[in-house]
């Protein structure tokens, strides 16, 4: 017989892939070099990364399918070929001296493999983990969360060492071997594969499986009130997190004062707890649920929001922030799971690629409509309140979902009596 694969490698996996692609998010280191080097405007620069985090979310979508049919170990090789072909084709941009190519190459190319990678360990990872889904999904996506912690000093030591352009050159070889390297263990469980004994301390009453609610396709999914109950939960979590992360030093060093290089060490901590939440948040779910999580992170955040701006102690206001970044990392590693329970696993990562594009709209509202309230205004606070009303609605879709996965238990409660029923008519 074949040997099983241990499902704890199976996550090393699927974090190897996660610690690759998210390299994304120190892009900001490239700005600099890139702007001094071709003097090309900072806004210019930074287009190329909202670039990658549209087509993250575009390609989630829209390959969802592809890694459902194809596989895990088929889609992370995908997700190699173009997101290694994307960073050291930003090389070749860089040597042509063209923003254009960047925008090809580092957006287009490095996006889809992002998007692709993203979601290509998530379905597997869930069936291997049928009794601690959240801190699966957690491991491998606090990854994503610490990649730029790990990826941002190579990034800087390269670009001094080798220049800009063989950084590219280096980064793009190295993270398509590790990409490659980790898909080849990804591979989902027989079907029914149950830990083992986690069957027997089910029957002694010891465990509990935990049924899903469903077991619907993608198409299916986006038909029901209870995906989009999931996507604008998603979508408000996302576009406040990143709105706050990307005024997070100026507005620090208006509202209480901090000075710039606090303020600078106050945005590295922030990526500190946005990575910590992922994980503490997703294994906490398996024991509280998954609504009752979503619920804390909008109750918790309200609160955060409405008391930020009346704060003037530095630290308390950094402690608030920081509880409001593994709220806004948490959202990201509890989703998988959270679709995983209401929707089943039969599509998951085309279910998980349909609500990511609630990420890609985030991603272009968060930051504008920042600018806008703060140029409109002349102040954060505002911006804060307006956050801290959004947190509000989310509260009230968090509440909704409930009765639907209420309604969804009671029909399953009822087939389950069904069918016990019939087995008793048919044996006696």
């Amino acid at each position: 017989m074949e040997k099983t694969k241990n499902r704890w490698l199976i996550a090393l996996s699927a974090v190897g892939i996660h610690i690759s692609i998210g390299s994304v998010y120190a892009w900001s280191v490239y700005t600099k070099p890139i702007t001094e080097q071709f003097g090309w405007a900072l806004t210019d620069v930074q287009l190329t990364f909202s670039i990658a985090i549209l087509f993250l979310g575009l390609s989630a979508a829209f390959l969802g399918h592809f890694v459902e049919k194809y596989g895990p170990r088929t889609s992370g090789i995908l997700s190699a070929c173009f997101f290694g072909i994307g960073i050291a084709g930003s090389g070749i941009a860089i040597l042509l001296e063209n923003i254009y190519l960047l925008y090809i190459f580092y957006g287009v190319f490095g996006g889809i493999g992002l998007g692709v990678g993203y979601i290509t360990p998530v379905s597997t990872l869930v069936k291997w983990f049928p009794d601690r889904r959240g801190l699966a999904t957690g491991l491998a996506i606090m990854g994503f969360g610490f990649a730029s912690m790990i990826s941002s000093p190579i990034i800087n030591s390269l670009i001094g060492s080798v220049g800009l352009m063989n950084t590219f050159f280096i980064l793009g070889a190295s993270y398509f071997v590790i990409i490659i390297f980790s898909a080849q263990y990804l591979e989902p469980p027989e079907k029914g594969w149950l830990p083992k004994g986690f069957e027997a301390q089910a029957k002694n009453g010891k465990a509990e499986i935990k049924k899903d609610l469903a077991q619907l396709t993608a198409n299916e999914a986006v038909r029901t009130k209870r995906f989009w109950y999931l996507w604008i939960m998603l979508f408000i979590n996302i576009t406040c997190g990143i709105a706050i992360i990307s005024v997070a030093s100026p507005m620090a060093q208006e509202i209480v004062g901090l000075s710039a290089a606090a303020a600078a060490t106050m945005v590295g901590l922030i990526g500190v707890f946005n990575g910590a939440g992922r994980i503490a948040w997703a294994s906490l779910s398996d024991y509280i649920g998954r609504a009752n999580t979503y619920t804390a992170f909008f109750v918790i955040q309200i609160v955060s929001f409405f008391v930020l701006p009346s704060i003037t102690h530095a630290i308390l206001f950094q402690i608030v922030l920081f509880t409001i970044m593994t709220c806004y990392g948490g959202g990201f590693s509890s989703i998988p799971a959270f679709i995983g329970d209401v929707f089943g696993t039969k599509q998951l990562s085309a279910i998980h690629g349909y609500i990511l594009t609630a990420w890609a709209a985030a991603g272009l509202v968060g930051p504008i409509l920042t600018a806008w309230v703060r140029e409109a205004t002349g102040s954060y606070q505002s911006m804060l309140f307006i956050f801290g009303s959004m947190f509000i609605v989310a509260f009230v879709f968090s509440l909704l979902i409930r009765l639907d996965i209420r309604r969804l238990e009671k029909i399953q409660q009822q087939r389950e009596q069904a069918e016990a029923d019939v087995k008793i008519t048919s044996v006696s």
